[in-house]
């Protein structure tokens, strides 16, 4: 079997799973966010309120509209936290901590061989722990969160692996973009994607937790990756009291595709609207004029993501035309980001550091996005009105890339304006 169908054996009680065929499957953690969580609520008043099944293995965010921007989303965000002090459940308000994706592995409530659920269709993103982590509707996080377990169909696993070694500029986005482009939004479709190969073990784990993120972009159920010393060693910086299962995919494991891709002569590359799969390299992007640029967020949000963008911006300027935007994925990211001086690179380059949110990459607050404007985004989807107006436009690409074109004030590569 292969990795996550080793995971679902295990979790449902069997010494084997085959794609395709539905098992009940026992929850290692759930959590829900202030809209998925006051619906999955209103699901559970209508089973007569019930207790959870283990208040310590559940947890309700409020990130998408934090500090909360009207008067619904804090009347929203106030049902979620009421709940959960009453449940006795964690919640973490965005404003404290920061955005679900980047705080749940850095509080060490992620961790390998476990099955996560979440009310969020990118918590596919902690399987850059070894995690089946997936994203459930509020009706399935309902019965997740009063039982302890969920029917699920076993997703078929795809081998992507990636040979050589990443070129100065590219990374995990560049990575999983390229994928998306070549196997289509629907290419991996409810398909669990594995992936492996010497450009991965070359990534840091930022750059797995942005490759696992996007992961449903390509239609996944899951993106995952096997555990390494890397992935011990951040276990080992977030999670030093945990116990865990390292969960390694059979050598006669069976895939029902197989992709390889040379990354050797990558370069960043660029998503057009409307689709993550409509990928060319920045080379090929033409003169795109961007008004709005933001760095950050759940996708490329980590310390990391940080240190590239205010790599690109050191000693330069934000274009005088261009709003741009810098969201750390999470307080700890901010006060690191500060520590390390990268919050007076952002400011003193003209850019706005706001607090952690995931408010503009859904066209919820804090940089929408205006009929006829264009904005290039370290986000996730590029869909029509994601960020706002149907007529804007929005381009995903890496933190280098975004922060050469709040410089540029147009689509770049950062060999442009760092030659």
């Amino acid at each position: 079997m292969t990795i996550v169908e080793k995971i679902l054996a295990a979790h449902s009680g069997r010494r084997t799973v085959t794609p395709g065929e539905f098992i009940s499957v026992k929850t290692d953690f759930v959590f829900g966010n202030e809209q998925t969580g006051e619906l999955a609520i209103k699901e559970l008043a209508k089973l007569g309120n019930p207790k959870v099944f283990d208040p310590s293995k559940i947890a309700i965010f409020a990130d998408h509209f934090v500090p909360c921007k009207d008067l619904r989303t804090a009347e929203q965000v106030k049902v979620d936290r009421e709940y959960a002090q009453d449940q006795g459940l964690r919640f973490f308000d965005g404003s404290k901590y920061g955005i679900e994706h980047v705080v749940l592995p850095e509080e060490g409530l992620a961790l390998p061989g476990q099955v996560i659920i979440g009310g969020d269709s990118h918590t596919c993103t902690y399987g850059a722990l070894g995690a089946m982590a997936t994203g459930m509707g509020s009706t399935d996080l309902a019965i997740a969160m009063a039982k302890g377990e969920i029917w699920m169909k076993v997703p078929h696993t795809l081998k992507f692996t990636y040979r050589g070694s990443l070129p100065k500029w590219v990374g995990g986005k560049d990575l999983i973009l390229r994928t998306i482009g070549e196997i289509g939004v629907d290419g991996a479709l409810y398909a669990a994607m594995e992936f492996t190969g010497e450009a991965v073990d070359e990534l840091d784990m930022d750059g797995r937790f942005t490759m696992a993120n996007m992961s449903i972009e390509a239609g996944a159920k899951t993106g995952i990756f096997r555990v390494d010393g890397k992935t011990r060693e951040y276990l080992a910086t977030y999670a030093p009291a945990a116990n865990y299962e390292v969960v390694e995919p059979g050598k006669d494991a069976v895939y029902a595709g197989n992709y390889e891709y040379d990354v050797s002569g990558m370069e960043p590359l660029v998503a057009f609207p409307p689709l993550p799969s409509d990928v060319r390299p920045v080379s090929q992007a033409g003169h795109v004029i961007v008004d709005q640029v933001v760095i950050g967020l759940c996708t490329n949000g980590r310390i990391s993501d940080m240190r590239l963008a205010a790599h690109v911006l050191k000693g330069r300027r934000v274009d005088s035309r261009v709003r741009c935007l810098v969201f750390p994925g999470s307080q700890r990211v901010y006060l690191q980001a500060l520590r390390e001086g990268l919050l007076d690179t952002f400011v003193s380059a003209g850019a706005a550091v706001s607090t952690p949110t995931c408010g503009p990459c859904l066209g919820g607050h804090m940089g929408v996005i205006a009929a006829g404007e264009r904005c290039v985004a370290t986000s996730n989807r590029n869909f029509v009105g994601r960020m706002g107006s149907l007529d804007s436009e929005v381009y995903l690409a890496n933190p280098a890339v975004a922060a050469a074109s709040a410089v540029a004030g147009r689509v770049a590569s950062p060999e442009e304006i760092m030659e």
